[in-house]
């Protein structure tokens, strides 16, 4: 489960500083998908980068199953799974040896290692390319075993930030698929996405983020019926002011 109090952070600028996160507080609890919602800027990476231990906060708390992110980093690195939309895979090692490789930096041993490898291959379809170099994979190939390296510490908190950029349907499936599989396997997941029909489809529970302030949060049933809206996207184009062309 991981828990936000009053989370506030900002960046240095040449004059003063730039307030970014402006007390946001949610809760992404076991069992469920938890879907981070908001235009370009409104502060969904740097919400998942301090969750991740990357960044550190101004003020407020954050607890990974209950290890704070800013003294107990290492405990919450080992218990999470990060894809960001940042990750850049590339170069002449196979699948397997990026895998293999990971596995490693995350001190597992080398059965498990093979095991895991076994199962992420048939999660993501990935037996056609397995030992083909990442050089020569195609961006929906290369996107799939981003999200293989995430996880091959099987971690019970999974944060995915934009997981099905650039990924066909098909690929599209497979992702979500392993997302719902995760959630009934009594994980925690944070999703960070632009599809709100994705979002719509998986999430349990929601929080829409403009200008570091959460608009709304909470499960999506509850969230539809206060506000007397059909479905998350008119409630997201409801709620944030001058979307026009904000939000794609």
């Amino acid at each position: 489960m991981i828990v936000i109090q009053d989370l506030h952070k900002s960046y240095a600028q040449r004059k003063n500083r730039k307030l970014v996160l402006k007390g946001i507080t949610c809760t992404a609890k076991d069992g469920e998908v938890y879907g981070l919602l908001g235009p370009n800027g409104a502060g969904k990476t740097t919400t998942l980068r301090t969750i991740a231990t990357l960044l550190r906060p101004d003020s407020g708390m954050v607890w990974v199953d209950g290890h704070d992110v800013v003294n107990e980093g290492r405990l919450v690195r080992d218990s999470i799974g990060f894809l960001t939309g940042e990750m850049r895979l590339a170069g002449q090692l196979s699948c397997r040896e990026l895998l293999r490789f990971f596995g490693r930096l995350n001190h597992m041993p080398s059965q498990i290692i093979e095991e895991r490898i076994v199962a992420l291959t048939k999660d993501f379809a990935m037996e056609k390319y397995l030992d083909t170099p990442i050089a020569k994979l195609s961006s929906g190939m290369t996107q799939k075993v981003s999200l293989a390296v995430s996880i091959i510490h099987e971690p019970h908190n999974i944060i995915f930030d934009e997981p099905t950029s650039n990924l066909d349907v098909l690929a599209v499936k497979v992702i979500s698929d392993f997302i719902r599989a995760a959630k009934n396997a009594g994980k925690c997941v944070v999703l960070s996405t632009h599809v709100l029909g994705e979002a719509q489809r998986l999430c349990d529970r929601i929080g829409i983020i403009y200008d570091g302030r959460l608009l709304c949060e909470g499960p999506v049933h509850e969230l539809l019926e206060s506000h007397k809206v059909p479905d998350i996207e008119t409630l997201f184009f409801s709620l944030v002011p001058d979307h026009r062309g904000a939000y794609e």
